[in-house]
């Protein structure tokens, strides 16, 4: 999977970009080139949808069945989805999918339309409700907006990163990473979500502050941070409800 989205919408953290990049004599590649390294390593399974100068979702058929890959498009809201949901019947029940056809990427962007257009629920309390293994990206191209998350159990991986041009670049494909961002990457922190305008925050631990620990790699260079909860730093404030506490703001405090 491979998911890149231009700077002017995305918004990651700042520590996310290492100064290292820039004597490290490694350069961050340009989206495109990225792109065409993706979809070269995977001739024959994947394929990858443009949005103008806004975004690009590449995507790769699964070919092992133990380890899910799905891909879905609804209304203008795409998501790329890795992993199982273990209650998922449970869920189209709960949103009331019951009666339609629905694989987990399409429950995510039900769910999360429903949520962004009139939703009771913060994303934190309804991303706490899926259980199993799972990593996706969402782009809602009526908005622009990015969501992301990855569970906490650590089975899925996902790593997120900044290209030559700013552009924040998404994968599972830890090479791709690499390739694409030099020394600008990290691992997407489990148990997290990320939206584009409100930032990265816990899901498990919403009211804790998210902290930058700086990441050493093998090479004794300084690269884009860890992110980790602060258990020790808290939020006060009262819980926000109605539709401001959905998924398009990613936001329950």
């Amino acid at each position: 999977m491979l998911a890149i989205f231009h700077k002017t919408f995305a918004h990651p953290p700042e520590e996310l970009k290492s100064p290292a990049t820039n004597f490290s004599g490694k350069n961050p590649k340009l989206p495109g080139e990225t792109l065409s390294d993706f979809l070269s390593d995977h001739p024959d399974t994947a394929f990858s949808m443009n949005f103008s100068d806004s975004a690009v979702l590449a995507f790769v058929r699964s070919d092992n069945s133990l380890r899910q890959r799905v891909f879905c498009g609804i209304d203008g809201i795409y998501c790329v989805f890795l992993g199982t949901l273990n209650n998922i019947c449970n869920l189209n029940k709960q949103y009331g999918l019951s009666g339609k056809t629905s694989n987990e990427a399409m429950f995510v962007i039900e769910a999360y339309r429903t949520l962004r257009d009139r939703g009771p629920y913060p994303a934190d309390q309804v991303l706490r409700g899926l259980e199993g293994s799972f990593a996706f990206v969402v782009y809602d191209s009526q908005s622009s907006s990015v969501f992301a998350a990855l569970g906490s159990d650590g089975v899925e991986s996902l790593y997120w990163g900044i290209a030559a041009d700013g552009s924040v670049v998404m994968s599972d494909d830890l090479k791709i990473i690499k390739q694409g961002c030099a020394k600008s990457f990290a691992p997407f922190p489990a148990g997290c979500m990320f939206h584009s305008e409100s930032g990265l925050m816990s899901f498990e631990h919403p009211k804790n502050k998210m902290k930058a620990m700086p990441r050493i790699d093998s090479e004794g260079v300084l690269c884009g941070a860890n992110f980790k909860v602060d258990a020790y730093s808290k939020i006060n404030s009262i819980p926000r409800r109605g539709s401001e506490a959905n998924w398009s703001l990613a936001n329950s405090s």
